[in-house]
């Protein structure tokens, strides 16, 4: 019966990679072969520790530099502005400070364009509340109900988003 009882306490194993080493020479293998094993853990997550901080810092200086590519395209045109501001100092031609104005306007509007950013259609289109903001109604026969009639700050979209709603006119019925 106690040689039952021990065969019940200690099983026979058939998996020997699990067997403790009955060696002592096994025994500082095993025990080195566990230090190598925890010491390339500490390692990888030590690794793993600096790729989330390498990670975070490149997001934050990514979000911190995003407009850069924006200022060095408007950069140009604040030089435009600033010499319209110098010559309109030195002449009283104001159809050539204007037509200057104009050829700036239109700079800055192909720099938006070139970021994604476009101009909200308005004048002869039908209200949409998404889009406009109205901030007067007028009674007008000549267009239908609803229809803008007038724009007084225009509007942008930077790709499929509103950066800034169209403030309009619109017609209301008579």
């Amino acid at each position: 019966m106690s040689e039952e009882k021990s065969n019940r306490e200690t099983p026979p194993s058939e998996d020997s990679e699990t067997e403790q080493p009955s060696t002592p020479e096994g025994a500082v293998a095993a025990e080195s072969e566990v230090n190598e094993l925890q010491e390339r853990l500490l390692r990888t997550q030590a690794e793993l520790e600096n790729y989330r901080k390498r990670s975070r810092r490149e997001y934050e200086d990514a979000q911190r530099y995003r407009e850069i590519e924006l200022l060095r395209d408007l950069l140009p045109v604040l030089d435009n502005v600033l010499r319209a501001i110098e010559a309109s100092e030195n002449t009283s031609d104001v159809d050539s400070l204007r037509s200057g104005f104009r050829m700036m306007a239109q700079q800055i509007e192909k720099l938006l364009e070139s970021h994604g950013c476009s101009t909200i259609k308005t004048d002869g289109t039908v209200f949409d509340p998404t889009v406009h903001e109205a901030i007067l109604q007028q009674p007008s026969n000549d267009v239908s109900p609803g229809t803008i009639v007038g724009t007084t700050s225009r509007g942008y979209k930077l790709h499929d988003r509103v950066v800034r709603p169209a403030q309009v006119i619109v017609a209301a019925q008579s």
